[in-house]
């Protein structure tokens, strides 16, 4: 991490993480918390109990306007016009050659979409959404909101101890919202828009909160048994045991979203409209026809692959690479994410790795590594 110390953006929580012990890293431009009490800890603590996160760095915008999903779509593969009031779709921003510029969760809110985007991305997205989107489409960026996520399979009951009501009497609370659902809520007279959503692969909840107000949300969450705070490491290991890509590491504007593994992002609706940014590029892909494929790796002893790291063939000649890799503290064995040729891209292929001049062996895996654990509606 080699930003200049000197020129890092404050969280708005800054100086609580640092009262709390946290160790503070460059990270998109901000100083962020990387760990508390260790990653391991932090890391099963999630896994188990609450975790709370703050992911104030994201960005935050809205789009308003009659239309403003349509015109969205003309730079997302996602069916965002079919999307009802209080539901959020992933989806990927996608440069005019269908390069992933950035991937985003889109809220309908019932009269504005909400955004969320990565930290280190956010200006050149918002720069290129102003560009790209009409001028009647209004974008505004929420500089004065900080956003905290609560992960972990005791987030509901912690959440639940709080008393958050929600906005409208006739409206659910937020712990009666399924994996991505969201709303507005109140709590202490407080503005709080939620979600039912997060970057670890549990269940959890994303808080929008006035900055001014962070730390008395944080601070109450944090007096209860089953929360303590988590920073950026755990964060990183636990969405890479989860399989969820992190933009600028496992997917970059090089990057088609066949290639990312991202099918799912490609809604039938708009494959048959093909009128998104580069559909004709990213459609000659779907499904199947990439040259190369994001996989997930078994690695073979106790030495993680990093990203960087080189695939090879039996030659010695480079073939893929590392785009993320780690210790996995819930398998208790290292893992990674790498792009392959497609085809050696089935569960089960072997793997060579090399970093630092040793060869190391790999098998192709299935991701998830760790099953999510998503509140979703049952189908029954």
């Amino acid at each position: 991490m080699s930003e200049n110390a000197n020129n890092l953006k404050q969280l708005p929580l800054g100086d609580w993480h640092r009262s709390l012990g946290a160790r503070m890293v460059p990270f998109a431009g901000y100083e962020m918390p990387v760990q508390y009490e260790g990653v391991m800890a932090e890391h099963i603590w999630t896994r188990t109990e609450a975790g709370l996160f703050d992911v104030s760095h994201m960005g935050q915008l809205q789009l308003i306007g009659e239309g403003a999903a349509e015109a969205l779509e003309a730079i997302t593969p996602g069916n965002l016009s079919a999307l009802g009031a209080g539901k959020i779709r992933y989806t990927l921003l996608l440069a005019q050659d269908g390069g992933i510029l950035d991937d985003l969760m889109v809220t309908n809110t019932g009269d504005h979409l909400y955004l969320v985007v990565n930290g280190a991305t956010k200006h050149d997205d918002i720069a290129y959404m102003r560009d790209q989107l009409p001028g009647s489409i209004t974008l505004n960026h929420l500089e004065d909101a900080a956003l905290l996520a609560l992960q972990g399979p005791k987030a509901a009951d912690a959440l639940e101890k709080l008393g958050i009501d929600p906005h409208e009497p006739d409206w659910p609370l937020p712990t009666q919202l399924y994996f991505m659902e969201a709303g507005p809520f109140l709590w202490r007279g407080i503005p709080l828009g939620i979600s039912r959503s997060g970057y670890t692969g549990e269940d959890g909840f994303e808080i929008s909160v006035p900055a001014e107000h962070a730390q008395t949300l944080a601070m109450a969450l944090l007096e209860l048994d089953e929360v303590r705070p988590i920073g950026l490491g755990a964060r990183d290991s636990l969405r890479l045991e989860a399989g969820l890509p992190l933009y600028g590491h496992d997917m970059t504007a090089a990057t088609l979203p066949v290639e990312a593994n991202l099918n799912f992002a490609l809604s039938k609706a708009r494959r048959e409209q093909a009128n998104f940014a580069g559909a004709e590029r990213v459609l000659a892909q779907y499904p199947d026809k990439a040259e190369k494929k994001r996989v997930g790796l078994f690695v073979d002893g106790r030495q993680p692959v990093r990203e960087g790291a080189t695939i090879v063939d039996a030659s010695g000649t480079a073939i893929g690479n590392v785009t993320s890799g780690g210790f996995s503290p819930t398998l208790q064995r290292p893992i990674a994410m790498a792009y392959v040729p497609t085809d050696m891209s089935d569960t089960g292929t072997a793997i060579t790795v090399e970093q630092r001049k040793k060869k190391i062996s790999c098998t192709v895996a299935d991701m998830p590594f760790v099953p999510h654990h998503y509140h979703r509606k049952s189908k029954a």
